[in-house]
């Protein structure tokens, strides 16, 4: 068992390049621990999603060195236990139907408890819990297709809450939701960190960041790590946003305006 104080994930120089050669991510320094709530936020194709990906352990670094759960994982292979890697971190990717394969939203959700030869009791435990858990309980006979976008999104989460990682990554969750959907979705990732799970969001929608953060990692055009600070700090960084594109200065109101609300 890893010990308590050990990092959730610890990179050091870690850079990404597709095809050896076009820099998705450069040189980025992170430490994560164990029960936190962290946003990514950076505008579209600054490397959030690439990292994400990174930290499921889809890609290897190309350079620099990682561990997970205190785990070192090789920067040319997966050469890792694999099987262990996902019972302990699920991704959920930006798009659910890449998730939501199955016959019906019960078929998805069971789909990873069953590949961990849990009994058919345990399996019916866990998806009643992780479908209660995104109220998505009503839905299970139904086919994913037959989905609204939000309904998708929340059973896409519960098929991944089902393994019971520790860890939770959720890429760009409310994506393309209408406000009032994705107002439900906020408040149901609300709770999921409530419970104590580390969950690693990737936004750029600035709105729902003081609502799901404690923490706040904002990744440049340059694909660097520029600032990591509590949502209250960053939001209120006009000058930053600006320069991470989150923001334009002729389009946008001075930020320090807003509401802000923590968890």
């Amino acid at each position: 068992m890893t010990p308590s104080s050990e990092p959730v994930f610890q990179l050091k120089g870690v850079r990404y390049l597709y095809h050896n050669k076009h820099v998705a991510l450069d040189t980025i320094n992170l430490s994560i621990q164990r029960g936190e709530q962290v946003v990514l936020l950076g505008a579209n194709g600054s490397g959030k999603s690439t990292l994400l990906k990174i930290l499921d352990g889809i890609y290897a670094p190309s350079e620099g060195s990682m561990s997970v759960l205190g785990v070192p994982i090789k920067t040319t292979s997966s050469e890792f236990d694999s099987y262990q890697f996902h019972r302990q971190v699920g991704l959920v990717f930006q798009d659910p139907d890449i998730q939501l394969f199955s016959a019906t939203v019960f078929d998805d959700v069971a789909f990873g408890p069953l590949q961990l030869g849990l009994t058919m009791e345990e399996v019916q435990k866990r998806c009643a819990e992780a479908m209660e858990v995104m109220e998505v309980t009503h839905l299970a006979r139904r086919a994913p297709f037959e989905l609204s976008g939000g309904e998708k999104k929340r059973a896409a989460i519960a098929s991944v809450l089902s393994l019971e990682p520790e860890v939770l990554l959720l890429d760009e969750p409310t994506a393309s939701l209408d406000p009032r959907t994705k107002w439900v979705l906020v408040n149901l990732i609300r709770k999921l960190g409530q419970s104590g799970k580390t969950i690693i969001t990737t936004t750029h929608e600035l709105e729902i960041v003081p609502l799901i953060a404690q923490r706040v990692i904002v990744i440049g055009e340059e694909r660097q790590i520029i600032a990591d600070d509590t949502p209250q700090n960053i939001l209120t960084n006009r000058q930053l946003l600006v320069q991470a594109n989150l923001i334009h200065e002729q389009l946008h109101p001075p930020l320090g305006e807003l509401q802000l609300q923590s968890l």
